[in-house]
């Protein structure tokens, strides 16, 4: 990738095709990556594809979190047990929360700013890109996908739909967290139980500081799914029709909106 990059002599590029996935900038809208990171610090930037930062931002929510009892905290606060809410925080922990958590949202607006700029500056650019990786490990390529097969996937288990369109990295990170979530929350153990119909245990055995992950994650990955799926198929049609009007359109070709100027 080095060697191509060089002899092309382009300054920026859209995508970059891996074995483990396909990275590309696009427009986002910085609202909404803000948003994700309220919901869960991290989240923001895997959106942004800043993989090392997300992962980081996501276990430090979880480690904070956890030994502070916040989520516990937020159960019995919206139980309207104020007294109980503020009995289970550990204040050695939330202090040292808030300023992260505050942190990560700015961060993840700032850094999706920058990237629309930068993908203004590209896709001016249009540099050519590797759009085929092979190796013994692992293949990879730029093709369509469904946006609704990634959706029914991710619905089905957070990170199939990520599985589906090729992107390792947050598959292996979202089934990986999702299993963990899923373990200490008891959830499955709470719908067997439901389905025998021992209402009283589904609820009693259900772990509340880890249940209140899970809906995050859930609705992040088949938002990531859905997303990374349009916006690859974008890529590609952008990618081939580069490739087909410098390989077989005539440079004297003119389009009709040429004749239209030309006429004027």
């Amino acid at each position: 990738m080095q060697n191509y990059q060089n002899t092309d002599r382009s300054r920026r590029y859209k995508a970059y095709v891996s074995p483990l996935g396909t990275t590309q900038i696009h427009l986002r809208n910085p609202y909404v990556i803000a948003w994700w990171s309220a919901a869960i610090p991290g989240f923001g930037h895997l959106l942004l594809s800043k993989y090392l930062r997300g992962f980081l931002l996501f276990i430090w929510e979880i480690v904070i979190n956890v030994n502070s009892k916040l989520n516990l905290s937020m159960v019995y606060t919206f139980g309207g047990q104020f007294d109980m809410a503020k009995e289970v925080l550990e204040p050695r922990w939330i202090l040292l929360y808030i300023p992260v958590y505050i942190y990560a949202i700015w961060d993840s607006y700032r850094t999706s700013v920058d990237l629309n700029k930068a993908y203004i500056l590209a896709d001016h650019e249009n540099a050519s890109f590797i759009n085929f990786q092979i190796t013994s490990m692992e293949i990879n390529y730029l093709d369509k996908r469904k946006p609704w097969m990634a959706v029914m996937w991710s619905f089905f288990m957070p990170g199939a739909g990520q599985i589906y369109i090729h992107r390792i990295v947050v598959a292996f990170f979202l089934v990986s967290w999702t299993t963990i979530i899923v373990y200490f929350s008891h959830v499955l153990e709470s719908v067997h139980l439901l389905v025998s119909g021992d209402f009283y245990y589904a609820k009693a055995i259900l772990n509340p500081q880890w249940l209140m992950f899970l809906p995050s994650v859930y609705f992040f990955s088949i938002y990531d799914a859905y997303v990374n799926t349009v916006e690859n198929n974008k890529l590609f049609d952008s990618e081939q029709r580069t490739f087909l009007k410098k390989k077989y359109q005539n440079k004297q070709f003119n389009l009709p909106l040429n004749l239209i100027k030309r006429s004027k």
